[in-house]
């Protein structure tokens, strides 16, 4: 067998397959269909300050290759995770990661600053993509200035492994990817959602709620793996690339493309073993072409 581990900062991880956040639950419930510690991190539900009810039904949508999500950040808050979440997941012998959200940097920050005191969390993935209150709703992610500005103050508090996720509706996500590796990120993860909608043209009426939402799946993976090529040219600290990763061999083109790990998130819906079977394709990927640890084709596509 071929040697799939990979580093993110000081992050050792077994191989490099992931959960994209909000697909994996906090991991227990996928725990009669694969065997957790095979994974080599998972990220957790967004978990936000305060309880979060999310957006009204209804918030999803199937769309062609793909999918439409407007949860909204549906979490019982972080209080709720370090009493009642936390010790269920704390001994699951992998890297739990903590997707953190906010509508305002102080609560990323205090956040940031709970989950800093768990012993079993070496790491958080800061989502950018939440609307800035105090900005009239304007993500944090969609501009250099707001990206740097909650990455810095997290990163001031938090000192342990810091991804900051970032959202690909923006003009330039090269130009994000540098002011969060500024402002102190140890590492990317792209990408996010892409803005989309759904109508039922027989009602006449947007099938989301929220009109608009967040689509994700195999539609997404030409531009997400572009996105990752792209910001592992502009920064120096790892990327981890996701959107549409549906089966090994996609997975293998975003490690071609630089990506240091990938997460895996609409496909869990389909294949709850798909981490596994992904792995299990990228080690014989390997194999099958000389190589003996994974690091050998990470950046090796040729151009």
């Amino acid at each position: 067998m071929a040697d799939l581990s990979v580093n993110i900062g000081n992050l050792k991880l077994c191989n490099p397959v992931m959960t994209a956040s909000g697909t994996f639950g906090y991991g227990k419930e996928f725990e009669d269909f694969v065997d957790l510690k095979s994974i080599g991190g998972i990220i957790v539900k967004g978990t936000t300050l305060h309880h979060r009810e999310g957006n009204p039904y209804p918030r999803m949508a199937e769309t062609p290759m793909g999918m439409l999500n407007a949860v909204g950040l549906q979490n019982k808050g972080v209080d709720y995770f370090v009493e009642h979440i936390y010790p269920q997941i704390k001994d699951i012998n992998t890297n739990m990661i903590v997707n953190v959200s906010g509508s305002a940097i102080e609560d990323y920050v205090k956040t940031a600053e709970i989950i800093n005191e768990l012993d079993k969390i070496p790491a958080i993935e800061l989502n950018i993509s939440c609307p800035n209150v105090k900005q009239g709703g304007m993500a944090f992610g969609v501009s250099t200035c707001g990206c740097s500005e909650v990455v810095k103050a997290v990163r001031n508090v938090y000192k342990k492994t810091l991804i900051v996720k970032l959202s690909p509706n923006v003009t330039d996500i090269t130009e994000i990817a540098r002011a969060a590796e500024a402002a102190g990120a140890d590492s990317v993860s792209l990408i996010n959602t892409l803005l989309g909608m759904a109508i039922d043209a027989e009602k006449r009426r947007p099938l989301l709620s929220t009109i608009t939402g967040g689509m994700s799946g195999a539609a997404v993976k030409p531009i997400a793996l572009r996105m990752v090529w792209q910001v592992v040219k502009a920064v120096n600290i790892p990327v981890i690339g996701l959107g549409g990763i549906m089966n090994w061999k996609d997975a293998v083109e975003f490690l071609l493309a630089g990506a240091s790990a990938i997460q895996i998130g609409t496909a869990n819906f389909i294949d709850p073993a798909i981490t596994v079977k992904v792995s299990e394709g990228i080690n014989n990927y390997l194999e099958r072409h000389g190589f003996s640890s994974v690091k050998e084709i990470i950046g090796a596509l040729e151009v």
